[in-house]
């Protein structure tokens, strides 16, 4: 399993930017092999907001700047209620399946890596999450997203 590492560490970052992936690919063309690199970023601001970002590039660091471009022009808005999420949701996308169920302050967030990464960029502090289908970090990165985009808050009158 590949390390998860924080990339805003300068100070002056409002955001979040999380490698979640990364990935040689290798080309066979008629000189010889092709390399390049995929990365996959989650990038958040801890305030409701977070996307996720697909790049690749022959060099990590041109791979990390275009996923991480990527998750900051696809932000998703999350509901929450307090320091967790509204309610119960269960999404199945692709192989992956993904149950994330709200929890009581001072829970703190217990989640697998891939999810971890999506709900903390969000600002989700309290969470307890499943991974049930796949362990592919991208799907499941993915599914998170989709359960995230479920999420609803009832309307107060």
């Amino acid at each position: 399993m590949r390390k998860m590492t924080r990339m805003g560490g300068n100070a002056n970052s409002e955001f979040d930017e999380r490698i979640v992936q990364v990935n040689r690919v290798s080309k066979k063309t008629k000189g010889g092999n092709k390399i390049s690199f995929s990365v996959l970023a989650v990038v958040g601001d801890r305030k409701g907001k977070v996307g996720v970002g697909l790049g690749g590039a022959p060099d990590v660091s041109s791979a990390v700047r275009k996923a991480v471009t990527y998750a900051k022009k696809h932000f998703l808005s999350v509901p929450t209620r307090g320091t967790t999420i509204p309610h119960q949701v269960l999404v199945k996308s692709g192989a992956a399946q993904i149950l994330l169920k709200p929890a009581p302050a001072g829970t703190g967030v217990i989640a697998g890596g891939a999810v971890r990464a999506v709900v903390e960029a969000a600002g989700v502090r309290d969470i307890v999450s499943k991974i049930l289908g796949t362990k592919n970090q991208a799907s499941n990165v993915y599914a998170t997203m989709e359960a995230l985009k479920k999420l609803k808050v009832k309307s107060e009158k």
